[in-house]
């Protein structure tokens, strides 16, 4: 890649005019001539037209029901390659589906990789992007090798994983931006080199015009101003949100205009904010040259917006955009094209003849066919390979079996089926399957059978592999290491074993940074990081303004460039001001890539027990469903959370830690190997031991849960109370199970919602681990109220599980089982 400026427009005055810049891999002070510089512009116009053949052809594929939806990046083709040009080894890309030239003019995406993506193939080789997950434009860099580790980030030009949600990439370009200022300014970080050089790597992004209106953009944007981080931020502007012009969008038409408040002076910082028209492509070329060395050397965020951009496609194969434009604008569109606009270019400076450049055009659509043809083929070709084993198998049955005219239907109708998918050929196996239920003797069956069971395993793996780490650092595979206490451990409040937990962990790892919401200069609202700032500095421990969503992405971003960040959301409940970010962007992350990346990144946060109808409830049914691909830990006190962040950090998984907002202050032993002890995840801990009822819970309801079952002991119900520490993963020794077959009766207690966490562990723990075969009477769950709790410790009493309402659900359970010994109450 190279950089340059161009000032006028005719072959004379570019040779004296151009003030060129080293070329990568070339003497410095080296100049083109005017020929060198014909072949690198032409080239870029190719490569631009290229890419829109791609855009052309994929269309059509959708069209023609080869691939299920296209969605391309016709119009952006001339400010992409520009914007390129500026993108060197180190640095990182978080943008949107309409990046595929980028993607072609950075190497870091081939044609035929684009088109397996549209086919979907789930071949890793073939589309590295996503093996096939994502939807088409949808691009990634692989920063993993194959068993997890992470590959030399400065040897390659990265791309982390898009997402569709609107400008749901914004909030990790804070994080990426972000951890080349830390590379930058701590000096302990420079032994980290496969990560950064010196900080100077840049953090791009992408979005659409329209996206703009979406909060996580502004609260990306002030972030990086207020952080002052080399972010730069591209906004492709064409006039329209699908439908929605401009007008009915952005204040004053123009987002660039709409930002002026957040434009940098002398005096104060803020943003850089530069425009241009997405068809000239010196005026390109020289604002991305320009703004890209600030934000570099700088480390000033930049805002690049690019305006007058067309989109001769539509927004997808959806839809039609002749339905919302008029003609007026369509032929605006047309005549404003960026590859039409460098084209003329080309052609009135001499750059190029007309029959030259028809000739590159030429061979530029039949490069495009051929690599389409390629990616067809090589998707194709292992589904017809199995498609004919199958066909093998069931002509041997029919020869041998008594439902022969069946078989022969179901695999002619299976022949017939164009471009037959794996569902079509699994759905043909089967039926077959079933209806030779009786024939099992026959041999063919049963290599038909072995083929349908390595066929399952296959697609295991091509499907819905890798939600969680697969490496050896996977925090399943973290070996426990017990807590110790000395003899004479001295009893400290909890949220002291916290601080002195933080305190070893900043000591002995210059990877982990804290930050969130007062937890630098106050050390966090309940004083878990009290006194650390001080001590580690504000790279180290820092706090953040109130924005959920970019501390969530300052996480993901920090955690992809090798960092090991703890971020804090204050409380639970302000979780659903992140809760699109971790969920969309966080949790499918590894699963997305197929384990091509990762995000270990610990969020931090507290909640339950509170007496008020805010910061005290325990949404946790919205966590475990919407947060599926991050650990859900639920320490009951603070020994525990400590155990938790030092299994975490020990692994290559992303979790979030919810503290119980009612134990800073309750006492605790001080461990002897603070910083060094680690819980196991996904293991219960058997609290009491019992023989008539199993009681199960985590957080602060045990507390309650454990005074009811003393107070059950006395009158001879002896309750069994299991506090399961972590709710994903869930008992997967199936300690609950052992204790159903010895108690035969269980109670699931938590603060949620009806229907929330308690109906998930008792889902879990009857069906996935069936224990159900253990049960004597119906299981019961207990929660709290469907609304939020009231104020007050009344309304707490009433809102939540007491003591009481245990022991009550426990009689009953009793009751019902022997109602004979144990009468009424009430």
């Amino acid at each position: 890649m190279f950089i340059f400026y161009l000032c006028i427009l005719t072959p004379d005055d570019l040779l004296n005019m151009m003030e060129i810049q080293k070329k990568e891999n070339m003497l410095n002070d080296k100049a083109y001539s005017f020929e060198e510089f014909s072949q690198i512009v032409i080239a870029d116009y190719i490569l631009a037209y290229k890419s829109r053949q791609v855009s052309l052809v994929g269309r059509k594929e959708v069209l023609t029901g080869k691939a299920k939806f296209g969605i391309f990046g016709d119009g952006k083709e001339i400010a992409q390659i520009a914007m390129a040009k500026t993108f060197q080894n180190g640095d990182f890309r978080s943008g949107y589906y309409r990046d595929q030239t980028f993607m072609f003019a950075i190497g870091q995406l081939t044609i035929e990789q684009f088109f397996a993506q549209l086919y979907a193939n789930s071949d890793t080789e073939l589309e590295p992007c996503s093996s096939g997950r994502s939807m088409t434009a949808h691009f990634a860099t692989r920063s993993l090798n194959a068993d997890g580790s992470w590959k030399n980030l400065l040897e390659m030009k990265n791309s982390s994983a898009d997402i569709s949600p609107t400008a749901g990439q914004m909030p990790r370009l804070v994080g990426l931006a972000w951890a080349s200022k830390l590379y930058r300014q701590n000096p302990e970080l420079k032994q980290f080199s496969q990560f950064s050089n010196g900080g100077n790597e840049v953090a791009f992004g992408t979005i659409g015009d329209a996206s703009t209106s979406e909060g996580l953009f502004f609260e990306t944007l002030n972030a990086a101003a207020v952080l002052q981080i080399p972010l730069a931020i591209s906004v492709w502007d064409d006039g329209y949100g699908i439908s929605v012009p401009v007008h009915m969008q952005t204040v004053q038409q123009s987002i660039s205009k709409a930002l002026q408040g957040f434009k940098k002076s002398d005096t104060d910082s803020g943003i850089q904010i530069l425009s241009c028209k997405g068809w000239d492509y010196i005026a390109l070329c020289e604002m991305y040259e320009k703004g890209i060395q600030v934000c570099r050397d700088e480390h000033v965020p930049v805002l690049f917006h690019v305006c007058e951009l067309t989109q001769p496609q539509g927004h997808s194969t959806s839809g039609s955009h002749e339905r919302y434009k008029s003609k007026e604008r369509l032929a605006w569109e047309e005549s404003h094209d960026c590859l039409l606009k460098m084209r003329e270019w080309l052609l009135e400076n001499a750059f190029i003849d007309s029959a030259n450049l028809e000739t590159l055009e030429n061979e530029a659509k039949n490069d495009v066919l051929a690599c389409r043809k390629r990616a067809w083929d090589a998707f194709t070709s292992p589904l017809k390979s199995e498609l004919q084993q199958v066909c093998i198998y069931f002509d041997a049955l029919i020869q041998e079996s008594t439902n022969r005219n069946f078989i022969e239907k179901i695999k002619n109708d299976l022949i017939a089926t164009i471009d037959a998918t794996r569902r079509d050929i699994i759905s043909a196996v089967k039926k077959v399957l079933r209806i030779t239920v009786r024939e099992k003797h026959i041999p063919a069956r049963m290599e038909l059978l072995r083929w349908n069971i390595e066929s399952e395993e296959n697609n295991k793996d091509r499907y819905n592999s890798f939600l969680y780490s697969e490496s050896a650092h996977s925090a399943l595979l973290v070996e426990a290491v017990p807590v110790k206490y000395a003899d004479d451990a001295a009893l400290v409040d909890g949220r002291e074993v916290l601080n002195a937990n933080f305190n070893y962990i900043l000591e002995n790892d210059p990877r982990v940074i804290a930050f969130g919401e007062d937890v630098g200069h106050v050390g966090d609202v309940n004083q878990g990081f009290a006194g650390l700032q001080n001590k580690f500095g504000k790279l180290r421990v820092t706090d953040s303004g109130i924005r959920e969503a970019t501390i969530a992405g300052q996480g993901i971003g920090l955690a992809m460039r090798g960092l090991r960040p703890i971020a804090e959301i204050q409380y639970l409940d302000y979780l659903l001001y992140a809760l699109q970010v971790l969920s969309d962007d966080l949790a499918t992350l590894h699963y997305r890539t197929k384990g091509g990346q990762k995000a270990p990144v610990i969020i931090r946060t507290r909640g339950h027990r509170l007496e008020g109808i805010w910061h005290s409830g325990s949404p946790m049914g919205v966590v475990i469903n919407a947060l599926k691909g991050i650990y859900v830990l639920v320490p009951r006190n603070m020994t525990q959370a400590a155990g938790f962040y030092n299994t975490l950090l020990a692994s290559d998984d992303s979790g979030i830690i919810i503290e119980s907002l009612n134990s800073y202050r309750l006492k605790e032993k001080l461990p002897e190997n603070i910083g060094q002890f680690r819980l196991p995840i996904g293991v219960p801990e058997v609290l009491l031991d019992g023989q008539d009822v199993t009681i199960v819970s985590y957080g602060s309801c045990l507390k309650q849960v454990l005074e009811a079952a003393l107070q059950l002991r006395e009158i001879g119900i002896s309750c069994e109370v299991i506090d399961v520490q972590t709710l994903i993963p869930f008992d997967i020794h199936n300690k609950i199970g052992e204790s159903l077959s010895k108690t035969n009766k269980v109670l699931f207690v938590d603060e949620d919602v009806p229907g929330g966490a308690t109906a998930y562990m008792m889902q879990q723990a009857l069906e996935v681990n069936r224990s159900f075969q253990y049960l004597d009477t119906a299981p019961v769950t207990l929660s709290a109220k469907a609304h939020r709790p009231a104020y007050g410790s009344d309304g707490d009493y009433f809102s939540k599980p007491n003591t009481e309402q245990i022991f009550d659900a426990v009689y009953q359970i009793m009751q019902e089982y022997d109602p004979g010994k144990f009468l009424p109450i009430y």
